[in-house]
């Protein structure tokens, strides 16, 4: 996986903000995209920015370890991972544990990157993020 892409790519799609908002879910949200489920975060408040990024370098290290437990067993190009590493980042493991027809492409032997896009694209994901999800699903069609 390559992790300068990945940080990257959560930056642009995630955009930054140093005081906590709702995210298009309603969800209060902090830095680049980081859930604030923790009890410290507090409205209203100017977070510094080196603070937000090891809070996102936090998150992606987390992303990272689930795409290797979900991903072990798939023989994938380290670009499908990686989409799929932002994908967990946004949407979390369980979240994208979900998507079974995009995961039954995956396992296919050489894997349906065709059909996982398709699949990227037939989901509630794509209705809510339409253009963090179409972009994805093009990287993943183009996968080799």
């Amino acid at each position: 996986m390559n992790y300068d892409k990945l940080l990257e790519s959560v930056k642009k799609h995630e955009g930054f903000r140093d005081t906590v908002y709702l995210d298009t879910l309603n969800k209060r949200t902090v830095g680049y995209g980081h859930l604030c489920v923790e009890d410290h975060w507090e409205d209203g408040k100017k977070y510094d920015k080196e603070y937000l990024e090891d809070i996102l370098e936090k998150d992606l290290q987390s992303a990272i370890d689930q795409t290797h437990d979900m991903c072990s067993n798939l023989k994938i190009s380290d670009d499908a991972k990686t989409i799929i590493c932002e994908m967990i980042f946004q949407l979390g493991g369980t979240g994208v544990s979900k998507f079974r027809k995009m995961w039954a492409a995956l396992q296919e032997d050489p894997p349906n990157y065709f059909e996982a896009h398709v699949q990227m694209l037939d989901s509630r994901w794509s209705k809510q993020t339409p253009a963090r999800a179409s972009e994805m699903a093009e990287q993943m069609q183009n996968c080799k």
